[in-house]
């Protein structure tokens, strides 16, 4: 989600060799931050001193699709772990003081 910075207003963005204006709320800064991730994507997929084709962007967008699915996958799959962590670090500590076991709370009743 891109921040919002309250009014919107035409920002002109250069994508793939062309020239796009879109009107936003976001940050300027931010939009044309992004466009840079556009394009450097885009030159990984067209070769140097080639237009793009008509299907790069597309390309493009299933390429940071790809990214951006594999890093939600990497994040969940460390958030999992570090409950698992927390969970074990909490028993250690409920048993060197001598309080309730997580593991018995985390039990089905």
């Amino acid at each position: 989600m891109l921040p919002s910075g309250g009014m919107s207003r035409t920002v002109e963005l250069r994508i793939g060799g062309q020239t796009v204006r879109v009107v936003s709320s976001a940050d300027e800064a931010e939009l044309q931050r992004l466009a840079g991730i556009v394009n450097r994507k885009l030159q990984d997929l067209v070769p140097p001193g080639k237009g793009a084709p008509p299907h790069g962007l597309l390309l493009v967008a299933l390429a940071l699709a790809h990214d951006a699915e594999r890093e939600r996958s990497l994040r969940t799959g460390l958030e999992v772990r570090t409950r698992g962590v927390m969970r074990r670090l909490l028993g250690l500590v409920d048993a060197a003081v001598g309080g309730p076991s997580l593991a018995a709370a985390d039990r089905p009743g």
